[in-house]
């Protein structure tokens, strides 16, 4: 089985695609990317995600990998989405079944993974993790989406990894990492230190500004260029506080590699520095020695959730294999 069918569900959108696991890559002119309305019914939105199957040829009884945010019951299919905005009326429906009712022909077996977990293992076998025993890989957007990977695997339990292998859980002065980093921190902190709209923030910066308030990040990074001071005092702030939480992490996991992507990927001449120095001053309070790590961002930033659904599928049916190895 060398093309493998492939569906990557965002927040926003879903994407399918053939997946050519010998070179890597999606067979051309198979990606299928429409809108999904995650506020919608359970059955409009299945209905949603399978729409962009129907339009790529796939043989009878194939075997679907999903890529899909959690939380989520990856072994049942069964979404538990619930006080998180997006896909609520999907909390407690099993998903698995409903594709397979709705996906044409009919497949053999759907196996899900979490989306940064298919980033990672994406990124593992055709990107910037490749090579890399160990990998901590970090996609920044709307939130901190994280996978620490060994052997191309995901670790989600053991004492080197966060709780479930997700950096989110981390806390920061008491606050969870996503208030300190994440795109509304970001906003919030360059609305306060410009003399915006914006209330006292704790550490790293986060208070209660609106996402629709000012600028966006990428917008922040643009006045960050052009030499806004504010801009790059919020930057810096928060990918500092990014690193000095991760330092730890750093330190037991031993990561050859730290691959980043996500759309804050984009302002990577901006953030890298950034996150390098916390990386440093964490490794310091931390009192830990730290190998050194290279930090990249994604090669393969569009196509590596594809890549690793497919090769998630293949190792669902080449035998057994656990779905997480203990660091």
């Amino acid at each position: 089985m060398t093309r493998v069918p492939v569906l990557e569900i965002g927040g926003t959108h879903v994407t399918a695609a053939l997946v050519d696991t010998d070179n890597g890559r999606p067979v051309e002119g198979s990606v299928v990317r429409r809108p999904v309305p995650a506020d919608a019914g359970a059955g409009e939105i299945l209905d949603a995600l399978a729409a962009p199957a129907r339009r790529i040829e796939v043989p009878e009884g194939a075997h679907w990998g999903v890529a899909i945010p959690g939380p989520f019951d990856y072994g049942s299919g069964v979404g538990r989405f619930r006080g998180i905005g997006k896909f609520e009326s999907l909390h407690g429906v099993d998903v698995g079944a409903g594709l397979r009712e709705r996906l044409l022909p009919r497949p053999r077996n759907v196996s899900f993974l979490n989306d940064a977990d298919a980033f990672a293992v994406g990124e593992y076998h055709a990107g910037a993790a490749a090579g890399h025993e160990r990998a901590l890989c970090l996609t920044l957007g709307t939130g901190v989406g994280s996978s620490f990977l060994r052997g191309g695997r995901p670790v989600t339990e053991g004492p080197s990894v966060p709780p479930e292998g997700r950096v989110h859980r981390i806390n920061v002065g008491g606050l969870p990492l996503e208030e300190v980093v994440s795109r509304r921190a970001i906003r919030a902190r360059y609305a306060r230190t410009a003399g915006g709209a914006g209330g006292a923030g704790g550490a790293g910066g986060a208070d209660t500004a609106a996402p629709g308030e000012g600028p966006d990040v990428s917008d922040i990074a643009a006045l960050a260029r052009r030499g806004d001071p504010h801009a790059r005092a919020a930057l810096t702030a928060c990918l500092s506080a990014l690193g000095r939480a991760l330092a730890p992490w750093c330190a037991a996991f031993r990561p050859g590699v730290l691959v980043v992507g996500g759309s804050m990927a984009a302002s990577w001449d901006l953030l890298a520095p950034a996150l390098r120095a916390g990386l440093d001053a964490g490794a310091r309070e931390d009192g830990r020695t730290m190998e050194a790590v290279d930090l990249r961002t994604a090669a393969r930033p569009a196509d590596a959730p594809l890549i690793g659904a497919a090769h998630w599928v293949l190792r669902q049916t080449g035998g057994p294999a656990p779905p997480a190895r203990p660091a």
